[in-house]
């Protein structure tokens, strides 16, 4: 009899045991994979025929981005902004401007970014146009959008922000083509189009909003709540300006820092190439796709400064707030 109730006991043990591996392993799974984007061996690939189309050459030149652009077949017309990050003063690593000859000179566009928050070199109009012209986009016109003021954009369903304050030049132009230098970043893991779009032109009361938290310091909105902030931006300006956006990330010089450091640390992986689309969710997954495909010892550092940051959680969250797909074919040139 003895022996028959430790048996029992021996068997109801073993089965709490079970039930919590079986709790734990399924938490783990809901936190890893929201939407099966990461797994315990790395970033899913998300390539498939019939996916958005994401375009791709090898080719980091002035031709080649106006290879990938002229292959999206768009015929933008009227004021076309070209949004790009010019570079903290002392940066050696920004979009160097040769690289945007031909398509500034296609789409007759002008250059175009925010003052920042933090003051430094591109803090006020004056200064953050005296670092433009040190650093070479003097050769078409350049515009600091929050010259004139802000513009508060309506955000729908927005989780942590009801509007998008940016900069209010932005309004001006009929197209907006964003121009991403895709790299890392101490708070995104990355930044690509969709900071480029929201940080990039929210005014420094908007960036001080997606980096702080109500009654908090700056910087102090970190995680899931700065990277849905982000997002939220980009989704007010897709409102604003429906249909009237198209997305190039250059993926050289793949530093881990931002642009925005002036001694951001060097690049420590090849550079890969450029890509186009009208898709910014297929963009931004093809593009960290790519970087993770390179061999281990290439992208070793990058590839830490994202997942330790779970950049792609920008990628997720933008796709399940509908903009766009994280399916995508990619189109070599």
């Amino acid at each position: 009899m003895a022996a028959g109730k430790k048996y029992a006991i021996k068997l109801v043990f073993a089965a709490i045991v079970i039930i919590s591996l079986a709790v734990m392993v399924g938490a783990g799974r809901s936190a890893k994979t929201p939407n099966e984007t990461i797994s315990a061996g790395g970033l899913l690939n998300t390539e498939q025929a019939g996916g958005s189309k994401v375009y791709f050459t090898e080719d980091i030149s002035s031709k080649g981005i106006l290879a990938v652009y002229n292959a999206l077949e768009v015929t933008t017309s009227g004021k076309v902004a070209l949004k790009l990050h010019m570079g903290e003063p002392g940066n050696r690593n920004y979009l160097k401007p040769e690289l945007l000859v031909d398509l500034v000179n296609t789409v007759n566009g002008t250059f175009v970014d925010s003052n920042t928050a933090f003051g430094a070199g591109r803090g006020a109009t004056a200064a953050h146009l005296r670092a433009a012209r040190e650093h070479g986009f003097d050769f078409a016109p350049v515009d600091i959008l929050d010259s004139n003021g802000e513009i508060k954009l309506p955000i729908r369903n927005g989780r942590h922000v009801s509007e998008a304050i940016m900069g209010s030049n932005i309004m001006n132009y009929d197209w907006i083509i964003s121009v991403a230098h895709f790299k890392g970043h101490s708070l995104a893991g990355f930044g690509g189009t969709f900071k480029n779009l929201a940080i990039g032109i929210a005014t420094p009361m908007g960036k001080r909003a997606i980096h702080t938290d109500p009654g908090a310091a700056m910087f102090s909105s970190r995680g899931e709540p700065f990277f849905e902030k982000v997002i939220d931006y980009n989704r007010a300006l897709l409102d604003a300006k429906p249909g009237k956006l198209l997305y190039i990330n250059v993926l050289n010089n793949l530093s881990v820092d931002c642009d925005c450091i002036a001694n951001a640390a060097r690049p420590t992986m090849p550079d890969i190439g450029v890509l186009a689309s009208l898709d910014p969710v297929a963009l931004e997954k093809a593009s960290l796709d790519l970087i993770y495909a390179r061999p281990a010892d290439e992208h070793r550092h990058l590839v830490e400064r994202i997942d330790s940051r779970n950049g792609v959680y920008q990628v997720i969250y933008a796709e399940r707030m509908g903009l766009g797909s994280q399916a995508y074919e990619l189109i070599r040139l």
